[in-house]
């Protein structure tokens, strides 16, 4: 039941602004390669967030490498990440957690929004996750009004589309010896919130052979391009209930006279749990020892495992319980399971912290031209938010 202290701040929340502010978010092309982009949605969101007391930076991008076709690992560049840290001296503190970036290049030919129906905005990030870091906002500016006690720290940053490759050390910072996170991942279809998560690997196997004429002395060479093609059967092969393995692309060889030296085989590994997580690794070691020595090649494995499993601990079940009985309090229950994605949640779970990571919009088609977002949601989440945060405060988690 909503109490009267609560209603006093949860009826401050107004769609409107939250809408107009998603609208001109998405208006900004940030996808993760587009820096000017990024720079210019990491403006806005400074901008937006300075009306909540904290100190606002934007931090660095860690160092990040890639591997190219040419074998070689290649720095890439990063966005800065949004940092937002508000009464940091608080005993009790929470972590709130989004990412400015989306799939859609600046060339993508997806960039404008229009609206579906009166309630349906079909447009580029705005499930995925402009809505959701809106509606954040207007889920802490009304928090901000019910008399505060909770420290709070937001972490916004420029590369979860691509693993949160240079954020996760900043991730790992700032979870430590949080009370709680909440993360504004769009919804599951039908507003379902995700619970246990696969972990994600990422991975370029850079397989080195040896030239050779390829009618004169063939017999000489060693086909780096039949190597990889053989450790990506082989790890194909390895799929089982609680791990897949998707060999997605080789790069390398050579012209048709010549027996190729390299290849590279870029491939992901989703293992359900911990243990699925080690005996990825063991399947892992083992195919490429199998055959490196099978093909004579010498085989480099660039890449890890940067999602961790994300299973379910009982304080995870506790938090989801605060945040299910809020929801049901506002006229919007929720329910909750297990999928696929993997999202920043598995980093800050790996950490100890419990974390309900689907707090954003609700919405769906993400990462397609398709994408779309149910408007009426962001009033609600927003009024989830500071519920959430409100009770957080005064209750702490439930027993």
């Amino acid at each position: 039941m909503i109490g009267v202290e609560e209603s006093a701040f949860l009826e401050t929340v107004d769609r409107q602004p939250i809408l107009d502010r998603t609208l001109e978010w998405a208006a900004i092309n940030s996808g993760t390669t587009n820096l000017s982009g990024l720079r210019t949605m990491a403006e806005r969101l400074a901008d937006a967030f300075a009306g909540l007391p904290g100190e606002i930076t934007l931090v660095d991008p860690a160092p990040v490498e890639k591997v190219g076709a040419d074998g070689k690992a290649h720095a890439i560049e990063s966005g800065r990440h949004f940092v937002l840290r508000v009464r940091p001296q608080a005993e009790r503190r929470v972590l709130l957690t989004g990412h400015m970036d989306t799939v859609y290049a600046a060339d993508h030919a997806f960039q404008a929004c229009d609206w579906l129906d009166d309630d349906t905005l079909h447009g580029p990030g705005t499930a995925d996750m402009k809505g959701g870091l809106s509606l954040m906002l207007a889920g802490l500016e009304a928090y901000e009004r019910s008399g505060p006690t909770l420290g709070y720290d937001v972490m916004i940053n420029s590369d979860e589309e691509t693993g949160s490759l240079s954020s996760a050390p900043l991730i790992a910072r700032l979870a430590q010896g949080k009370l709680a996170a909440l993360t504004y991942e769009p919804a599951l279809s039908g507003g379902i919130m995700a619970r246990a998560r696969p972990g994600s690997g990422n991975f370029a196997a850079i397989v080195t052979g040896r030239s050779a004429h390829a009618g004169r002395n063939p017999e000489d060479g060693r086909n780096a391009l039949v190597a990889a093609a053989d450790l990506a059967q082989r790890l194909h092969a390895a799929r089982r209930d609680g791990l897949t393995v998707n060999p997605a692309r080789i790069e390398g060889g050579a012209p048709n006279n010549t027996v190729p030296d390299l290849a590279v085989l870029h491939f992901n590994m989703r293992p359900r749990g911990p243990d699925d997580l080690a005996a990825a690794r063991l399947i892992l070691d083992d195919a490429i020892a199998q055959v490196a020595a099978a093909h004579d090649v010498a085989i480099h494995l660039h890449g890890g495992f940067a999602r961790p499993p994300k299973p379910i601990a009982s304080e995870t079940q506790r938090l989801f319980g605060l945040v299910s009985q809020a929801a049901e309090d506002l006229g919007s229950p929720v329910s909750w399971k297990d999928t696929g994605g993997v999202c920043d949640g598995n980093n800050i779970a790996a950490c100890g912290v419990p974390v309900i990571d689907t707090m954003g919009a609700c919405g769906g088609a993400i990462h397609s031209p398709d994408e779309f977002l149910i408007a009426s949601s962001l009033d609600m989440r927003a009024k989830l938010t500071a519920l959430v945060m409100h009770r957080l405060d005064r209750k702490g988690l439930p027993a």
